[in-house]
């Protein structure tokens, strides 16, 4: 890390985070997680701050996700990062939810994985005419991770199983709709926030007085065969819900889902569907349990190769097809791993 990939700025009680890493998308690094979670810390404890908001700099992304090259190189070459990397993002995605002042995000831009972990547990979400969210871990060979297990199976219907699934990309509009950001305001005014807070505004009238319209959500004329299809028992189930709808928004759905890794994506509904009745740390520790048997795996390792390093888009998973996916084969990534599970610092 860099002193320029985090800015920190303070006045007048408010406090603001830039992530400023724009060639990489603001894509978190393991030292970029140490130094927010540090940052955040005290900024708890310290009673001259009232808020905190974040924000991507330049560039197209908020924050498009973790350093996945860096825990694909670390298969070989530093062991032990792809438990600490988990260990301290899970940790920072815990620390933001119980976050015990207003913490307001941003989300101006590209918000993918590792950047949905530091701005959709915030308690007051923005989003914008450049806010594109995503959770498509599954097309990598992952899990929808960084709490999707708690917030995903509690948005409305089954939306939350069709992003986790698919990896269906959300403009405002549909953010809105989904309930995955509270304001639509544009970007030329997101500066203004920061002004009218730093001059005493109350945030939610500030956030509430500068928001807009969002426009019409496209989500919303399709809730009919979403919630129909991936309100299946199985991912199987799923997929034979699809192949019988006309629409073609059903049938790229399907196209979508043929593309992901079928372990990964049987790993998804069961965490789903448990994370429903979960609290957010146990969430949390389920995921953790989930991470460490993935990067044990083949599926991640191959799908990063096949979409970032040689980009040939052509991974290979193991098994290749969902039929061949057992129960036991699921099962044992929900198993405590055998360092122990996830704790969290509530200091």
């Amino acid at each position: 890390m860099t002193k320029s990939d985090l800015l920190f700025d303070v006045a007048s009680g408010v406090a603001v985070v830039t992530l400023n890493r724009p060639d990489a998308m603001n894509a978190l690094t393991l030292l970029m997680i140490h130094a927010l979670t540090e940052q955040l810390r005290d900024w708890a404890k310290d009673d001259s701050i009232s808020a905190v908001v974040v924000r991507g700099g330049e560039g197209r992304a908020f924050c498009a996700g973790g350093d996945i090259r860096a825990l694909y190189d670390a298969r070989e070459e530093v062991r032990g990062l792809t438990e600490t990397f988990f260990c301290a993002e899970y940790r920072l995605d815990h620390l933001v939810y119980h976050y015990p002042k207003p913490y307001v995000a941003l989300m101006d831009g590209i918000v993918m994985g590792g950047g949905v972990g530091i701005s959709l547990h915030g308690s007051h979400r923005v989003v914008c005419e450049k806010t594109m969210f995503a959770m498509p871990e599954t097309g990598i060979g992952l899990f929808p991770d960084v709490g999707a297990s708690y917030f995903l199976p509690r948005l409305s219907g089954e939306l939350g199983m069709f992003l986790g699934l698919t990896g269906h990309r959300l403009r405002a509009a549909d953010c809105v709709y989904a309930g995955i950001g509270d304001y639509f305001i544009p970007m030329g005014r997101h500066d203004d926030i920061v002004a009218v807070l730093r001059d005493g505004g109350d945030i939610a009238t500030t956030l509430a007085g500068l928001s807009e319209v969002a426009g019409v959500p496209p989500l919303r004329d399709q809730r009919d065969w979403i919630d129909r299809c991936f309100g299946a028992g199985s991912v199987l189930e799923i997929w034979s819900a699809l192949n019988k709808e006309e629409c073609e928004d059903a049938k790229d759905a399907l196209t979508a889902l043929r593309t992901k890794s079928p372990l990964g994506c049987m790993i998804t509904h069961r965490q789903l569907r448990s994370g429903a009745a979960m609290d957010f740390d146990a969430c949390m520790k389920m995921e953790f349990r989930i991470s460490q048997q993935v990067m044990a795996g083949h599926d991640f390792f191959e799908g990063v190769r096949a979409l970032i390093i040689d980009k040939d888009n052509k991974p290979e998973w193991r098994p290749g097809v969902l039929s061949d996916v057992t129960p036991d084969m699921v099962a044992r990534f929900f198993a405590p791993p055998s360092q122990g599970d996830l704790t969290f610092d509530t200091n």
